[in-house]
């Protein structure tokens, strides 16, 4: 995978996270397992910014993740906050393929990236379903190219 530099406008929707004592492992920084946790937080948080998901899931869908693939690049220590960078790579037929990239805030350090792939998913049915009409889908791609 690329490594993505910090640049605020590389994501559509950021989060911010405090470590917590609770998140690290006998080697005094955050336990690995810790990071998909990190991931799934901002994940979820970036689905309930797009209006189109949240009437979706209003009528009884919702996301199933059912691929990530992670490197973890630096590890992350209890006295750091870091900044979770989500965004959209490519939209299926009813799957979302998605990039997100978890810095430090304080040095801008790349921590960590993961990709995802995530099914919409129609809960009565149990069974896939086509993905909401999502208005100017395209703002929620990620950036590769940053200009300026």
């Amino acid at each position: 995978m690329n490594k993505p530099a910090f640049h605020p406008s590389r994501f559509f929707h950021w989060t911010e996270i405090n470590v917590r004592f609770r998140d690290i492992d006998a080697l005094n920084h955050v336990n690995n397992a810790v990071f998909n946790t990190y991931f799934e937080e901002a994940r979820v948080r970036f689905i309930h910014d797009i209006p189109g998901f949240m009437k979706s899931m209003d009528e009884g869908h919702s996301f199933v993740l059912v691929r990530i693939e992670v490197d973890y690049i630096r590890p992350i220590f209890l006295t750091e906050t870091v900044l979770i960078g989500s965004s959209i790579e490519e939209y299926g037929n009813t799957s979302i393929k998605g990039f997100q990239a978890i810095y430090s805030k304080e040095t801008k350090e790349l921590k960590a990236m993961a990709r995802t792939t995530g099914v919409w998913f129609n809960l009565a049915s149990q069974r896939p379903a086509k993905l909401p009409e999502i208005r100017n889908r395209d703002q929620y791609l990620y950036k590769n190219e940053i200009n300026g």
